[in-house]
């Protein structure tokens, strides 16, 4: 990540803000660090990166981010171990996946070495908001809109890359209750669904209005055409343990390819758990629930990590799920966060030290 030899426009804070934040009463994604960067795409070429004070910023009402949601990100975490030093966990997934979103947008893709020389820089300037302790970290949030003026129905000419970021602790701290999808959709075949896409979550607010309305916190999405089939959450990939198997949706292209996802998959192989990745249908689980075989579903993603479903609603009934000894979701937290937090031997070459 050593990325010394590209030109970054750097203008520091005069003075911290950090002193203004309760790092023990954290909103997620409230609090924002003391820098932000961005790069302007102008004429067909992305401009020289800059990095400047964390504050408001001005674009035409017409910018076609506003009209036609040309807009794609991405979540990352930095975490520090006690050493002091800090850790990127697997960047270059989510350097490639914000350039496969951008691509389906219709949005140039990034170079990679302006990508890691921003973010190196961006995270010494402000290394401090990233704190130690388990369940503490920086969130990272890199993201491209569409700048161009004009409302014309057609992609951008210009574009803003930015990166911004967030001091974080637990995005869930505590089980969800959630409902299994029949009335709506996430995404469809051929759609968006894989891509970080602005809108797709846009889309989701308001079934998740609902479902909130109901006293549950998250939808397990289904297939858009028969809603057979479970695929993820809202802010989630999502595991379910009939057994001692563990059971998750392939990806395609209505499924997001969570980097949390596939670390889990790889870390429940590791120690010979048995993983099948294959379609999960609506009534597997529902029977799996009524005999008891169903021992706990889990989401994961960037900003939750790993959270356990206390239970889940479907045709009007809502189940339980038990309280186990030992759950495969608590335990492969507790394995992916000693990676993270380097508290481990890393025996996969996942993280990457910044600083």
């Amino acid at each position: 990540m050593n990325s010394t030899d590209i030109r970054l426009d750097i203008t520091k804070i005069p003075h911290t803000r950090i002193d203004e934040v309760d790092f023990e009463n954290l909103q997620f994604g409230k609090q924002h660090a003391d820098h932000m960067m961005y790069c302007d795409y102008i004429d067909g070429e992305w401009q020289t990166p800059k990095i400047v004070p964390y504050g408001p910023m001005q674009f035409e009402p017409s910018a076609k981010v506003f009209h036609y949601g040309q807009a794609v990100f991405e979540g990352m975490k930095a975490f520090k171990d006690e050493k002091d030093k800090i850790w990127l966990f697997r960047p270059e997934q989510n350097f490639q996946r914000i350039n496969k979103s951008s691509k389906r947008m219709a949005i140039p893709e990034f170079p990679e070495n302006q990508f890691f020389a921003s973010l190196q820089a961006l995270l010494q300037l402000d290394k401090d908001w990233v704190k130690k302790g388990g369940g503490n970290s920086l969130y990272i949030r890199p993201f491209v809109i569409a700048t161009e003026s004009g409302v014309s129905a057609s992609e951008s000419d210009r574009y803003r890359f930015m990166i911004i970021t967030c001091p974080a602790q637990a995005y869930y701290n505590k089980p969800i209750k959630v409902i299994f999808a029949q009335d709506y959709s996430r995404a469809a075949d051929g759609g968006v669904g894989f891509a970080k896409a602005a809108g797709n979550y846009g889309a989701q607010f308001y079934p998740t209005k609902l479902a909130k309305e109901k006293g549950l916190d998250q939808i397990i999405w289904t297939d858009a055409s028969s809603h057979e089939y479970l695929e993820e959450a809202g802010t989630m990939n999502i595991f379910f343990r009939v057994g001692d198997k563990l059971l998750t949706a392939p990806t395609n292209d209505r499924i997001l390819d969570g980097v949390t996802r596939k670390s889990i998959i790889q870390l429940a192989k590791d120690k010979n758990v048995e993983v099948v990745v294959d379609k999960v249908s609506v009534k597997q689980i529902v029977k799996a629930a009524k005999s008891g075989e169903l021992k706990e579903i889990f989401g994961t993603g960037t900003a939750a990590t790993v959270v356990r479903v206390e239970g889940f609603e479907h045709d009007g009934v809502y189940y339980d799920l038990p309280d186990i000894d030992e759950p495969y979701g608590t335990f492969f937290k507790k394995n992916l966060q000693d990676i993270q937090y380097n508290r481990v031997e890393d025996p996969h070459g996942w993280t990457r030290q910044v600083i």
